[in-house]
C-alpha cells in the first residue's frame, strides 16, 4: 500500500472517488494505484505531485512511511 500517497491524498480532502475524477481516471485505476497493484504513468504522478504538493517520490514509496 501506498501509505503516503493515502494520508497526501487525505491531507488535501479528496476522496478517492474525487481523486480519481481530478485525474481523469476510473476509480478502481485510482484505488490500484493506491493500493500499489499499478503504476500509473509519469504524466499521472506529475498531476498528482501537483494536487498534493508532495514530490512525487514520496507519494510512490512503498516502503517508508515519510508523511
Amino acid at each position: 500500500m501506498r501509505e503516503n500517497l493515502r494520508k497526501a491524498r487525505k491531507a488535501v480532502g479528496l476522496t478517492q472517488q474525487a481523486m480519481a475524477d481530478k485525474l481523469g481516471i476510473s476509480l478502481r485505476y485510482y484505488q490500484q494505484i493506491e493500493a500499489g497493484d499499478r503504476t500509473g504513468d509519469f504524466t499521472l504522478w506529475d498531476t498528482l505531485e501537483d494536487i498534493t504538493g508532495i514530490h512525487q517520490r514520496i507519494l510512490r514509496d512503498q516502503e517508508n512511511n515519510r508523511l
